[in-house]
């Protein structure tokens, strides 16, 4: 086996033995936290901008652009951070963040979806100010949660299964935002009161759900530098050329994550002006999410039989179909329904691997370079998907304006058609291209995973191979 230059010695304060069931329940109930707050800008927020607060299309998709980008680089910031601390105490090395980060993240939920008594160029930059915000504390909550995987187990089955847990809360938040959120808005006469009100909720239950986290998981894994050690940043960053596993996850990632965000975005927009019936964006959600659990469920079974990057494989080509179905066959809400929930059981395959690959390339830079970078590693990661989901805001407000669409008002054919190729034919093609990158490039299978794993514990116990 290659080997490389250990540049610095790292040990472990405590291990221990398998994870119990209860830990890594908790550990998905901190993503419900996560995405009762971060779903309802991904979902809602972009309707917000244009139905409620009154900015243009464009001006509101450039705000979802910007606003990432910062996010992006927020990642960074906030993953070399994790990686430089000092000093770790006893609560760990990333959980302190989910606990310190929860109240002020609910409180910047809030203020987003606010309709401030201010001119049109008052309120751009009140969306810009408020979503930036946003950004920042969720980089600062985030980072750390997702980077904790490799801190709790080095065990790559129970990586995935953490990873479907985590998946299986996401969904779990994105159900219940999706059915819940607009009931709650449309029983009150002003929208803007609406929206108050319904984020306000879900705010303050995700709080709860992320303290749940906070109090039930374990570090068992947590690496102190030797203080006499001192890793150049530049060098984490030049090592991160050299995680090939990574690279190749980060572009499926920006094809992946953009398709998915879109679908998100798009949907209210697709019920309300080419179905007609806003009202069964609940129904679609509950059904569609529901199938995602299914997919969640089965991605442990599937893992174990045909290993992560065949079962990553089959779920995008099962996204891809139903996707491309319901594009040429949903005309009415039931067969849309359908093939929603076949679009998202596959999708269930590919959100719910992703964290576990992530976890795999941390071990795998630190047997290339001899640097552990949890946290630079992740953030690079989600960096990645920071500038998909800036696409993802970016495209439709484009394309809703180009296309001419009008709030509240009925649509001509070309705004029909644009949404529907937004809602169908973009996702699906991205799928298919995340298949021809994932089937060709992706060379880090699990039983190289394994030979890695056991090759840097022998060098850390001085055994060479």
């Amino acid at each position: 086996m290659e080997q490389s230059v250990i540049q610095n010695v790292e040990r472990p304060i405590e291990t221990s033995k398998k994870l119990k069931l209860k830990e890594k329940i908790a550990y998905g109930m901190g993503d419900v936290g996560n995405n009762f707050l971060f779903d309802l800008g991904q979902i809602y927020l972009l309707k917000f901008y244009t139905d409620a607060l009154g900015l243009p299309s464009a001006t509101a998709g450039l705000i979802f652009l910007i606003t990432k980008i910062w996010d992006a680089f927020a990642d960074i910031t906030v993953g070399t951070w994790v990686d430089n601390r000092k000093k770790i105490g006893p609560k760990g090395k990333f959980r302190p963040f989910i606990l310190y980060t929860a109240i002020p993240l609910a409180l910047i939920t809030i203020v987003s979806f606010t309709n401030p008594d201010f001119s049109l160029t008052g309120k751009m930059i009140w969306a810009y100010a408020t979503y930036m915000a946003f950004g920042t504390i969720y980089s600062i909550s985030n980072i750390p949660y997702g980077s904790m995987v490799p801190s709790m187990t080095k065990d790559p089955v129970e990586r995935a299964e953490l990873a479907a847990f985590r998946q299986a809360g996401s969904n779990f938040g994105l159900l219940v935002t999706t059915v819940g959120f607009m009931p709650i808005v449309l029983l009150f006469e002003s929208e803007s009161t609406g929206y108050i009100v319904a984020v306000s909720v879900f705010a303050f239950v995700g709080v709860l759900f992320q303290i749940y986290c906070y109090a039930n998981v374990k570090e068992r894994y947590v690496y102190e530098k030797p203080k006499e050690t001192q890793v150049k940043l530049s060098d984490s960053y030049k090592g991160l050329l050299k995680n090939t596993p990574l690279l190749i996850l980060c572009l499926v990632n920006l094809f992946t994550f953009s398709a998915f965000n879109v679908k998100l975005a798009v949907q209210v927009y697709y019920c309300q002006y080419v179905l007609k019936n806003v009202s069964i964006v609940p129904y679609m959600g509950f059904f569609s999410i529901g199938c995602v659990f299914i997919g969640v469920a089965l991605v442990p079974f599937m893992v174990k039989k045909i290993g992560k990057k065949y079962t990553y494989i089959l779920g995008c080509a099962i996204w891809a179909v139903g996707d491309l179905l319901a594009y040429l066959l949903a005309d009415n809400a039931v067969i849309f329904i359908i093939l929603a929930c076949f679009a998202f059981f596959g999708s269930a395959f590919v959100n719910s691997l992703n964290w576990a690959f992530v976890s795999d390339a941390v071990e795998y830079g630190e047997w290339k370079t001899g640097n552990r970078s949890e946290g630079v590693v992740y953030s690079f990661f989600t960096f990645c998907r920071k500038l998909s989901q800036a696409l993802a805001g970016f495209i439709p407000g484009i394309v809703l304006g180009l296309v001419g669409y009008v709030p509240n008002a009925v649509q001509n054919a070309s705004v029909v058609e644009g949404i529907r190729g937004l809602m169908f034919i973009y996702p699906s093609t991205l799928a298919v291209a995340t298949i021809i990158v994932m089937g060709i490039f992706y060379k880090l299978s699990d039983e190289k995973y394994n030979n890695i794993v056991k090759d840097l514990n022998n060098r850390k116990t001085g055994v060479t191979m």
